[in-house]
């Protein structure tokens, strides 16, 4: 039976946080979806076809990976797919919390369905979407934020938002 999984987050934009959880979940599971939130309470600084396009440059190589874009609940689009674990990385205690809470109202919407939580390296543990922006909006150097394949195209979007 092939193991279907969803790493889900809004990669607005990606880092190499990001691509650490991805990588690594594609080498335990036979098929990863990675879903791009649309959430129409937040103005992301890309698009959710521009975010996609980036973490396809980015996991360009990975051959069990499926980029997709989507809105509702997480519960019932894993349902809908076919997946059977959600994968969340976790960078600190802080994280726990919140995607615990997620893991468990997640269940109780799809009973089918399990969360995998990955810890992050130690070199990303500080590492975060908003982070990035801030750094690059002010000058800073996103170079060892974010996959070198995307760094320009992210550098010029968010430099001196």
């Amino acid at each position: 039976m092939e193991t279907k999984v969803i790493c889900p987050g809004s990669f607005d934009p990606v880092t190499l946080g990001h691509i650490d959880i991805i990588t690594r979940a594609s080498k335990m599971f036979d098929h990863v979806i990675v879903g791009v939130l649309k959430n129409a309470a937040k103005t992301p600084s890309f698009t959710t076809e521009e975010r996609m396009e980036l973490l396809a440059q980015a996991t360009k190589g990975l051959d069990n990976i499926e980029i997709v874009g989507f809105d509702g609940l997480l519960a019932y689009y894993a349902r809908e797919k076919g997946v059977t674990a959600i994968v969340k990385g976790l960078r600190a205690v802080s994280d726990f919390e919140y995607e615990f809470q997620q893991a468990l109202t997640n269940k109780k919407l799809n009973p089918e369905l399990e969360t995998v939580f990955l810890t992050c390296k130690a070199d990303f543990m500080y590492l975060s979407s908003s982070m990035v922006k801030q750094v690059a909006a002010l000058g800073g150097d996103i170079s060892s934020f974010v996959p070198e394949c995307v760094h320009d195209e992210i550098l010029k979007r968010l430099k001196n938002l």
